[in-house]
């Protein structure tokens, strides 16, 4: 759906970027606005801008109101590049600022913080140009209701589009109403998702025919989607390498690995560092946009975990242990909250901190020989791979620099490794990008569940324990008594009522942790969350779950979020975490809400092109077409035998277990004196017990 509202012909070039600069300048001289006061790094990044910026609350809705002003609603982020720009082209300029704080009044928004506001005024810039982007430019009504949104603008055009609102609203003022209701009609049923009341039914061919489908939209050299830009997108290869492992479909595996490998081959991975930028702006995982977001990291280390349970690939075991690293050397709080992400400048410059000339590299490998074997495998050049300078980009294998060089892959092996130590450890000595030290809940949540699968993947006990600290840290200042959960913690203070990601990817990540340690209070904590949501988010009308609980104030237009993206979508995860919750605990109203949910969404499934869109919904049509393997071990040796299940690659199992006696039906009357017994279970019905790991392991596997 279009909508084109009757000035939008005026505003002829719409350029979209999504950038923003550090602001590591002394302010002297210089007066600070109403953002001083906030703690957001991309708010206090204005503060000293000469526009009177508000933050979003109700006392810029009430100025606009009482002078009778449009909103100026400007949305970004402290790691965008682009917000960064227009920034320094238009907000720090006196000229820009004079128009702005005249005639309208200007309200900074952080979109990680109120991800809520930005999705109204992302839609309208949708529904009026078919594409968004960030930095979010939104112009409104004072009662908020959106004019006109967009994204980046140079200062000459952002000035024109100021003077023509200006001048409207001047000399027609009715029309601004007229075009306000329609925008807003138009993000409300842009929202709606139909009850679908007709029982549920999904078979086997259903899903097959939505795979085919779909997998003709991704590239087979470089994989990913044709085309660029291209994202991660690591809950696809989730539900690929999921779909693989239970019907064995070859083509789902190849897409999966084929990404999997180019990205980790690509510049979008940090070579000397560890970690993925957000995402990559040409077709072969080269040039980055070089911001790191804490989510992106979080579900990368899943899927590669996940991906090195089912190959043994080292590529795979290495991309975990050193994004990990990363995480922790430059994203982790001494409390054991992760920061959100880290800037894609530095010295002004986007991506300065990341690339290499071929002379700097030369002065830092002095051996001729390593040189030459270093810049062969990394694509170093004199002419550079981008903007005459290098992104480290392997294009060689091993195998083949031994071959040329007469050398054991063990000594290529060890070259590589000490010219990537020498350039780390001079890169350490560059200025470096801005962290947005911020924690917000959700992300910390799904670099939680990473950890649990890199605990199962490689066995590394520290990798639990920085979950299970993570974890507390999440409890203990993120989490009320009663269940309600807060977005933000920043100076030691957790603020802002959470949203329904907050809620679903918490309570999939306290699931995660019962089953890697068999520890029930995980169970009793997100029974917790998931009664508090099911009172604040449960809308009985769509049988579907709001996006603000019912405690916020409403904005212009009641959204939901209905569709995966780069996070998976918060009714989705919400749909997953109560089927996994309902299916361990036997919560009937949990297992109907989760169907229903997705039943509501399974038209737009069986019509859909991109899989990056329904990822985690078909991940739950697997589950419901594939019944999961209800994995269940009592005894004394418990643990040990579920960590010898884990490191396998068991796509839809569910753990649980105890060394005592537990009150979950599915463990109760199970136990044998003197012996741990594993119960391999179906829809309730478990299969003779066992109590070797290797003969459940037989148990478990899918019939093809």
């Amino acid at each position: 759906m279009k909508i084109y509202t009757f000035f939008t012909a005026l505003i002829i070039l719409i350029l979209s970027g999504c950038d923003q600069k550090t602001s590591n300048t002394l302010h002297a001289g210089k007066k600070s606005n109403r953002l001083i006061n906030e703690s957001s790094p991309y708010l206090l990044q204005h503060a000293y801008n000469p526009v009177d910026w508000y933050p979003w609350g109700q006392e810029a809705l009430e100025k606009a109101q009482k002078e009778d002003k449009l909103l100026i609603i400007s949305v970004g982020y402290s790691a965008c590049h682009w917000c960064h720009v227009m920034e320094h082209e238009s907000f720090e300029d006196s000229t820009v600022a004079q128009i702005m704080n005249e005639h309208f009044v200007p309200i900074k928004v952080d979109r990680e913080e109120r991800p809520d506001v930005d999705d109204v005024y992302m839609t309208a810039a949708q529904l009026i140009s078919g594409h968004g982007g960030w930095p979010l430019n939104a112009i409104a009504l004072p009662d908020g209701r959106p004019l006109y949104a967009g994204t980046y603008y140079p200062r000459e055009q952002w000035l024109k589009i100021l003077e023509q609102f200006i001048q409207i609203k001047r000399d027609e003022p009715n029309k601004l109403t007229e075009s306000a209701a329609q925008l807003t009609d138009g993000i409300v049923e842009s929202n709606l998702i139909a009850v679908n009341a007709n029982p549920f039914s999904a078979k086997k061919e259903d899903m097959q025919s939505i795979v085919r489908k779909c997998l003709t939209k991704y590239d087979p050299e470089y994989g990913g989607r044709t085309g660029a830009p291209k994202f991660p997108m690591p809950n696809s290869y989730e539900f690929l390498m999921k779909y693989h492992w239970l019907t064995g479909d070859e083509a789902s595996l190849s897409t999966t690995l084929t990404a999997l490998d180019k990205m980790a081959m690509g510049g979008i991975y940090d070579h000397l560092g560890g970690g993925f930028a957000r995402y990559s702006t040409d077709a072969k995982w080269l040039v980055p946009h070089f911001e790191k977001m804490l989510y992106d990291n979080g579900q990368m280390v899943s899927i590669y975990a996940q991906a090195y349970k089912l190959t043994k690939n080292p590529l795979y075991k290495n991309v975990v242990t050193e994004t990990i690293e990363f995480v922790e050397r430059e994203l982790m709080s001494k409390l054991s909250g992760f920061y959100s992400s880290l800037d894609a400048d530095s010295e002004g410059e986007e991506g300065k901190f990341y690339v290499w000339s071929e002379e700097e590299i030369e002065s830092l490998i002095t051996n001729e020989n390593h040189q030459n074997i270093f810049k062969e495998y990394y694509d170093v050049k004199k002419s550079g791979n981008w903007e005459h300078v290098t992104i480290l980009n392997q294009v060689q294998t091993v195998e083949a620099l031994a071959k040329k060089h007469s050398l054991s892959k063990e000594d290529i092996t060890q070259i590589l490794a000490d010219g990537k130590q020498v350039l780390f450890n001079n890169r350490a000595n560059r200025e470096r990008p801005g962290t947005d030290d911020k924690i917000l809940t959700s992300w910390n949540a799904l670099m939680l569940a990473g950890y649990l699968d890199a605990y199962d993947a490689l066995g590394q006990q520290a990798y639990l324990d920085r979950a299970l600290s993570n974890a507390n840290f999440i409890w203990s200042n993120q989490i009320k008594k009663d269940g309600q959960v807060f977005r933000n913690h920043k100076n030691g203070k957790a603020s802002i009522n959470g949203f329904l990601d907050d809620y679903a990817l918490t309570i999939h990540a306290f699931l995660k942790i019962y089953q890697a340690t068999l520890d029930h209070q995980w169970i009793e904590k997100a029974e917790r969350l998931a009664s508090y949501c099911v009172e604040q988010f449960y809308n009985s009308e769509t049988k579907m779950f709001d996006y603000t609980s019912k405690l916020d104030p409403p904005l212009v237009a009641k959204k939901a979020e209905y569709n995966d993206n780069v996070i998976p979508a918060s009714n989705s995860s919400m749909a997953r975490s109560l089927f996994t919750l309902g299916t361990l605990t036997y919560n009937k109203d949990y297992l109907d809400k989760s169907e229903q949910m997705l039943n509501n969404m399974l038209p737009q499934l069986q019509k859909a092109e991109y899989l990056s869109f329904y990822s985690n919904w078909l991940q739950l049509l697997l589950d419901k077409i594939y019944s999961p393997y209800e994995i269940a071990i009592v005894g004394a040796e418990a643990m040990s035998k579920r960590d010898a299940l884990a490191a396998n690659y068991l796509g839809n199992s569910l753990f649980l277990g105890t060394t005592k006696e537990e009150n979950l039906a599915l463990l109760k009357d199970k136990s044998v004196e003197g012996a741990t017994m594993i119960y391999v279970c179906q829809n309730k019905v478990c299969k003779i017990p066992v109590e070797n790991a290797k003969e459940a392991l037989a148990l478990a596997q899918p019939t093809k």
